[in-house]
């Protein structure tokens, strides 16, 4: 086990050419993927990091709370990327891979609900493997909130199986003996992972980036049998650099349904031109809201105010914080959860619109 140190601006991470480097972060709903994203954008090392956000959900909250942009891809003014995966992550890595500008390093942060083994089998079993190397799966962990029995989820127990470097992450909130024993089952669930004790993210780059953990001989029986189903569905595929072939996210895809399917997770989207009444949704959060819904995040527009607010659920928390509106101001929603009325929880949102616009 790593316990993390302030990093120093002098540190640096020396990244060889061996194709470039990815790295996979996953992790559980609300474990904190997105503000380690956010640690590594701003990184003072002059390393240009290119990351892809893939979304659970129809409205892409994660990608405005990491840069506010209009476009699908934005560069930052130390020379990162964040852009989002839209139209499959081959074609996502190749846009990153066929840009101009030197990108040294590839991020994937993947949803709350992935099983990160798909993702792992496009860049160790596609035509990708000549041109990215990927380094390490590393998965975020709630140290609060996480336990053996993680509402009973096959991807939270997939994210911690093939995690190379565990983060346990939000120590600050947990007591040292659940952090012991946390420890010690995921000792046992991946022998030889690198656990890593942080608190809001902050972790030194040189620990989690370039790291050359990732064993591809560990992965030879689901390569063989990726292959096996892809060659089975395309015969003709086409391997050059820009008519590349879509197949392998198809094959993502099912993957990705088949658990989603046993877990019972859904996403609800909620958007309007409306703002809420503050006072109806602390109630809607308090009073109404199903035990079940374990993730929210959102944008939201309230009528009393001039400022737009970000909304963070993780579990029984949420925070507001108010800041300056980009754009013109609207309310985007998104709730995570298991086994939820979709309907019942849209027209519970719906009575927390304001009946009125305060100008």
């Amino acid at each position: 086990m790593i316990q993390t140190t302030k990093q120093t601006e002098s540190e640096i991470v020396n990244i060889p050419k061996r194709g470039m480097p990815v790295t996979i972060i996953t992790g559980f709903l609300g474990s904190g993927k997105t503000t380690l994203v956010n640690q590594v954008l701003e990184n003072k090392q002059n390393l240009k990091v290119a990351v892809l956000v893939n979304e659970f959900g129809d409205i892409n909250i994660d990608s405005q709370l990491l840069v506010s942009f209009d476009e699908d891809m934005v560069e930052l003014s130390n020379g990162c990327i964040c852009c989002t995966i839209n139209d499959g992550l081959v074609d996502a890595v190749y846009r990153v891979l066929e840009r101009e500008d030197r990108i040294d390093y590839l991020v994937i942060e993947t949803t709350g609900v992935a099983d990160p083994l798909p993702i792992a089998i496009t860049f160790l079993g596609t035509e990708l493997r000549n041109l990215t190397r990927l380094d390490s799966i590393l998965t975020v962990v709630d140290a609060e909130t996480f336990t053996p029995e993680h509402f009973d989820s096959e991807a939270a127990f997939a994210q911690v199986a093939y995690g190379d470097i565990v983060l346990l992450n939000k120590t600050d909130r947990a007591e040292p003996k659940k952090l012991d024993e946390l420890e010690s089952y995921i000792r046992v669930i991946k022998q030889g992972a690198r656990l890593i004790r942080c608190q809001y993210g902050q972790v030194p780059l040189p620990l989690i980036l370039d790291v050359g953990l990732t064993q591809i001989e560990n992965y030879q029986q689901e390569l063989e049998e990726s292959q096996h189903e892809d060659h089975g569905h395309h015969s003709h595929q086409d391997h050059s650099h820009h008519h590349h072939d879509h197949s392998h996210h198809h094959h993502d895809h099912s993957h990705h349904s088949h658990h989603l399917e046993n877990d019972g997770f859904v996403s609800l989207s909620f958007q309007s031109d409306r703002p809420f009444d503050v006072h109806k949704f602390e109630y809607f959060l308090t009073e109404q809201m199903p035990n079940t819904v374990f993730r929210g995040k959102g944008i939201l527009w309230f009528s009393d105010s001039p400022l737009r607010h970000i909304f963070q659920l993780s579990g029984p928390r949420f925070e507001l914080n108010a800041e300056p509106w980009i754009g013109s101001p609207k309310t985007q929603l998104v709730l995570i959860g298991r086994h939820l009325d979709l309907d019942e929880i849209k027209t519970l949102l719906d009575n927390c619109l304001a009946e009125s616009v305060k100008l």
